[in-house]
């Protein structure tokens, strides 16, 4: 599949995604209130954020690789008191390969189930697992061909026109190929946002990532920068849109040094 073709038909499959999911009525909400509740990662209610990331100067020549993480979040009641928040993570790649070449397809998917309590107040938190499955097209370029699996969490907190927390895990490999590295990986989301009303907000949500596979010198990515978000409607549909830059102070030798990233969240409110 060309990068070209294989770009449409992702877009695509995203345009019927929308329609399908558009049809559902959506109840009436604050727009500031909604904006907090989105910046929640486990908020009680069904999300679909659509995430684009351009990684730039990446490798030997210095090019572009793309990132497309389509991030459904579905809620489940479990008793009176806990929720169970489901997160999965389908990552769509373009990753270059020598000078002019590049390799596109779906990468790892990574499902995450957070133990939640209802009615938690301000501060709330969640654990739980996290299972990075080998679901790779293309395993040799845009995936590890292992199955790797660890623990989870989650902690948010919200005071006046403040949010901020963080979401973790750590991941191990057990299963797959065995001609090819063992996986130990850490990822740590951190957030901060400051809500300026009427569903706008500046803040920063760097990812923070460790290969603790790799030598020390080539281990950590670890970026700094701000993003901007807005709560509208396209139509009946409420959506969070984002726009954010990050520079990357350390990264392994062949990673990124900067991410131009680009979110549209589609939201459900219950």
């Amino acid at each position: 599949m060309s990068y070209q073709k294989g770009q449409l038909r992702i877009f695509a499959g995203l345009a019927v995604t929308f329609a399908l999911f558009s049809a559902v009525p959506a109840l009436a909400q604050d727009e500031a209130a909604l904006a907090e509740t989105v910046q929640n990662p486990i908020a009680d209610i069904v999300t679909l954020p659509i995430q684009v990331n351009w990684n730039t100067n990446v490798g030997d020549f210095d090019r572009t690789a793309m990132n497309m993480n389509i991030q459904p979040v579905v809620p489940f009641s479990a008793g009176d008191d806990w929720n169970v928040i489901t997160r999965t993570i389908i990552p769509v790649n373009s990753v270059p390969i020598g000078e002019t070449l590049s390799e596109f397809g779906v990468g790892d998917v990574t499902f995450s189930a957070f133990w939640t309590p209802k009615d938690a107040g301000n501060l709330v938190w969640g654990v739980g697992p996290a299972v990075v499955l080998p679901t790779a097209s293309n395993g040799e370029v845009l995936g590890s061909e292992k199955l790797s699996i660890g623990p989870t969490g989650v902690i948010f907190y919200s005071t006046g026109n403040w949010t901020m927390g963080a979401v973790a895990n750590n991941v191990w490999s057990i299963a797959g190929e065995d001609d090819r590295d063992d996986v130990n990986f850490f990822f740590m989301q951190y957030f901060l946002n400051y809500n300026l009303g009427k569903g706008l907000a500046i803040g920063t949500a760097p990812i923070v990532t460790a290969n603790w596979e790799a030598d020390s010198d080539n281990r950590w990515t670890i970026p700094w920068g701000l993003q901007i978000s807005k709560v509208t409607k396209l139509g009946k549909q409420p959506v969070n849109l984002l726009f954010g830059y990050y520079k990357n102070s350390e990264h392994p030798e062949d990673g990124a040094d900067g991410q131009v990233r680009f979110q549209i969240n589609f939201i459900w409110p219950q």
